[in-house]
Formats: structure tokens, sequence, C-alpha cells
């Protein structure tokens, strides 16, 4: 197995895992990243949002070669749709998932690209 596969792997088993903490023991702390602005309840958010990470992370796993470069364009949309939740936590301040200062919510804002660049190499045949 190459070391782009162990990581599409890698990153789908990441994005079911959270997607499952969406769903059951993350719920609450997800909830601190749905912005105020978004016209959905947060609960609802929380739950829409896992699903599809359980959808995103399966498909990261299952899917032919042929498709993978699409996938992970798709997968690289998906976080860059989702970094306004990071926003909003750090202009909001507020603690969940150990970032309970500004500097851990700052810090957490530089690991969103990275997932975006993760999605694109792991999957770019």
């Amino acid at each position: 197995m190459t070391t782009k596969n162990i990581s599409r792997i890698a990153l789908g088993t990441m994005l079911i895992t959270a997607g499952i903490g969406h769903l059951t023991f993350a719920r609450k702390e997800f909830q601190a990243q749905v912005p105020d602005w978004v016209p959905l309840d947060k609960d609802d958010t929380v739950v829409y949002s896992g699903v599809a990470e359980i959808a995103l992370g399966t498909a990261l796993i299952a899917t032919p070669k042929k498709y993978r470069k699409a996938l992970g364009q798709f997968v690289g949309a998906f976080f860059a749709a989702v970094f306004p939740g990071n926003i909003a936590q750090y202009k909001n301040r507020k603690d969940a998932f150990g970032l309970d200062t500004d500097q851990k919510r700052l810090a957490r804002l530089f690991m969103q690209p990275l997932l975006i660049a993760w999605a694109l190499k792991s999957t770019d045949q």
C-alpha cells in the first residue's frame, strides 16, 4: 500500500470518527463551532455536518481510483465550507475541544488549510 493510500484512508477514518462525534459524544463541542449567522438550529447543523463527514470519510476509503481526484476536491471544498465555524469559535471565544485560549483557537485556524491540502494530495492520482 502506498503512502498516498494510507494517507487517504487515514483522512477517511478521521472524518468518519469526527462524524460519529457530531452525532454522539462531541455533539455539544461541535455546536460551539456553528456561527450564529447560520440559519439552521445549531444542533441540526451539527447533525447534518456529521452525516456529511461520515459519508465523505466512507467515500474516501471506498471510492474507486478513477473518481478519487474529484472526491478529494469535494472534500477540500467541504473543509473550506466549514472553516467559518473555526473562525466563529475564535472570534466569539467559545471553548470546545480543549481550545480554551485565544492562542489555541488561533492555532486551530491554521489546521484547516492543512486538512484541505491533505484531501487534495491524498487523492491526486
